[in-house]
């Protein structure tokens, strides 16, 4: 793996654990794996630090497959069920920097960039689907995987966290809300 992806993830790893403050490049290196100053080499500035964290969440969010024809409230669900199971990590961060950049401004374009992509696309799923307003009906599975995770995460939800055929469930609801086809 490269060693930009490397630093990357550990920096979310850290982020998760220990929450911004926690967040520095020697932490990085040690949860890396790294000599001490590997991680100052790539990001001089601990913004430098925050910016590549928050470009490898992104780049791992990209990483996503698009849904297979017909099975997309299977495949909401999945990415629900994932992001609290095995993505764990990545979604406590990407809250952590979400709170960090209603604070901090200069990190503010750099955490929406990836919010607008994701929504971007999440708009072109579902006008593929039928929806006949697209962008409107993204707001409202957004919200609905965001507050899903969230309860899960960090929400009384995290005490009896959803299966994935419950997040299936969830999905074929909010999809046949909005009148379009979950299959």
């Amino acid at each position: 793996m490269e060693r930009i992806a490397v630093i990357g993830d550990a920096a979310i790893a850290v982020i998760a654990a220990e929450g911004m403050r926690g967040l520095t490049h020697r932490a990085v290196d040690r949860t890396a794996g790294l000599p001490a100053g590997s991680t100052s080499y790539y990001a001089r500035t601990r913004l430098a630090l925050l910016e590549l964290a928050a470009d490898r969440m992104v780049a791992l969010d990209e990483a996503e497959v698009a849904p297979p024809p017909g099975k997309l409230a299977e495949f909401l669900g999945a990415v629900v069920h994932r992001s609290i199971t095995v993505g764990r990590t990545r979604m406590l961060a990407r809250y952590e920097f979400a709170l960090e950049s209603v604070r901090r401004p200069e990190l503010r374009a750099r955490y929406d960039a990836g919010g607008v992509e994701l929504r971007r696309r999440c708009a072109e799923v579902l006008a593929a689907a039928g929806s006949s307003t697209p962008e409107a009906h993204t707001r409202t599975v957004i919200g609905w995987m965001d507050g899903s995770i969230f309860d899960a995460l960090a929400g009384s939800g995290s005490l009896n966290p959803p299966r994935e055929k419950e997040l299936v469930e969830g999905a074929r609801a909010v999809l046949s809300g909005l009148g379009l086809a979950a299959a």
